[in-house]
């Protein structure tokens, strides 16, 4: 069950591959939220989830890039900045994993809701929103991007938030 055997590649033996961690999750018991997916010493992945899995609207392209785009403007720079390794989304559209390195889950919280607060309330030019910068700079759409945002940050605002996996 948590192995799987890898294809026969190139000339050499099949070999038995350990089905990672993120795929031993019970997906269809998930909700949004906000939950610890692993840790590897001081650093932490969190899964951001803005939608339940496997059950359609998923993330529209747009909203999530835009999402890619100022989360991690705003992310990187903050007094946090050394320690936001990366954020980006999960190819399931239904969210988007922070990785950071040395940071409780209380202060990632705050910071989560701060973004997320920041981003509902931009009003500017987008950040990496041209060709020079980006390499789909058109499928960009700010107001898709800030009402998703808002729609996570009002379901965080109204629930416990546990941050961990307890399914």
């Amino acid at each position: 069950e948590n192995a799987l055997e890898s294809p026969k590649m190139n000339g050499t033996e099949k070999k038995t591959m350990r089905r990672i961690e993120s795929f031993c999750v019970n997906h269809d018991l998930l909700e949004e939220g906000i939950y610890t997916s692993r840790v590897d010493g001081d650093v932490t992945t969190y899964d951001l989830r803005m939608r339940i899995p496997n059950q359609p609207p998923f993330l529209e392209n747009a909203a999530i890039h835009t999402l890619e785009h100022l989360f991690a403007t705003y992310a990187r720079n903050s007094e946090y900045s050394e320690r936001i390794i990366y954020f980006g989304p999960m190819g399931c559209q239904t969210g988007f994993y922070l990785i950071t390195r040395d940071l409780p889950p209380e202060t990632v919280k705050a910071e989560i809701f701060r973004v997320l607060r920041a981003i509902v309330a931009f009003d500017g030019p987008m950040p990496g929103g041209s060709a020079i910068e980006c390499g789909n700079y058109e499928n960009l759409s700010l107001a898709e991007g800030k009402k998703e945002c808002a729609k996570y940050l009002s379901i965080l605002e109204e629930s416990e938030i546990t941050i961990s996996y307890e399914v």
